[in-house]
């Protein structure tokens, strides 16, 4: 998969590609097809969609209902409505009686863009890691989010999906030694010095940020951390006692996100310096998204700078 696609696109396009293999798929969505990509299902799969308006308490009851019933229901809308408008809906109706419901959040974090603060969730991590029994995904990139999709299908029980708005670099399936796994990180490179435990698109940020400091003589390991939860707690406790130092990195709040599930297991586990790299604590602000990332540091070069404090923080 070649060049850059949404993981949105990638997701929408995987839909329809497993619809045959799984005829108890079926897609919910709150009149938001076009941007959440649901639309190609819709188009091939008509009576296996349901467009259910601007009403996402409902889609979420009535997603319940059918997961009762044996079918494997995606709902889906952008995450500060999945996340936020349906939380509790997300808890009780789907979480609490444990259904086999995917919900699906697009357009998270501040890459949304213009869309302003009251779009751009960056809460949505926190709040899903904290119901019991969530599984809580955000694939880095297109054939990330592809491999996820059909893991999902496999996998019975609630799941929390986060979907991207722009279109990001595909970088996994050109790593000789990739394979996905939900709950399993994937260490994308190794390194001594230090260890960025990253998830979504912060994923290649890290990458070349790794690259910037490997020109200072910093080694760095990157790990793709695309299950928040479960954390892969065996991948994170090697690369912790490895390389003593650690710096997560999410396009999401600190507070509660992949950040805490970290520092909160080596807190416990194997005490080493920790060092969050996120939204802290902001709404965020209407803007391209490159001028978003760029307002928040959400940038390669920001993210080495968190590196070089952690390595430091080990003297």
């Amino acid at each position: 998969m070649a060049g850059k696609i949404a993981t949105r696109g990638a997701y929408g396009k995987a839909l329809v590609e497993l619809a045959e293999k799984y005829p108890e798929l079926v897609v919910l969505d709150a009149d938001l097809s076009k941007a959440t990509m649901t639309k190609d299902f819709a188009a091939a799969y008509p009576d296996r969609f349901y467009d259910c308006g601007i009403a996402e308490n409902n889609m979420m009851g009535i997603a319940a209902g059918m997961a009762t019933c044996g079918l494997k229901p995606f709902t889906n809308t952008f995450a500060i409505f999945a996340a936020g408008r349906s939380y509790e809906q997300v808890r009780n109706t789907i979480c609490y009686p444990h259904l086999n419901v995917t919900v699906v959040g697009s357009h998270g974090g501040v890459s949304v863009g213009e869309d302003g603060a009251t779009h751009q969730c960056t809460e949505d991590l926190a709040l899903m890691r904290q119901i019991p029994g969530m599984l809580v995904l955000n694939p880095c990139d297109g054939n990330e989010m592809t491999q996820a999709v059909a893991a999902l299908m496999e996998y019975e029980g609630p799941a929390y999906l986060r979907l991207g708005r722009p279109a990001v670099e595909t970088f996994t399936d050109e790593l000789p030694d990739y394979s996905f796994e939900l709950g399993k990180g994937v260490t994308i490179a190794e390194g001594s010095d230090v260890t960025v435990v990253a998830t979504g698109m912060m994923v290649n940020m890290a990458r070349k940020a790794r690259e910037l400091l490997a020109a200072e003589g910093i080694s760095v390991r990157v790990i793709d951390m695309h299950t928040i939860k479960p954390l892969d707690e065996e991948l994170v406790l090697k690369a912790a006692k490895e390389t003593g130092a650690v710096v997560t990195s999410e396009e999401a709040s600190v507070l509660g996100g992949l950040g805490a599930a970290v520092a909160e297991f080596l807190g416990e586990n194997c005490p080493v310096p920790v060092i969050r790299h996120g939204v802290n604590d902001s709404f965020g602000r209407s803007g391209t998204a490159a001028a978003v990332l760029e307002h928040f540091g959400l940038t390669p070069e920001v993210l080495a700078e968190k590196c070089r404090k952690a390595v430091a923080m080990k003297k």
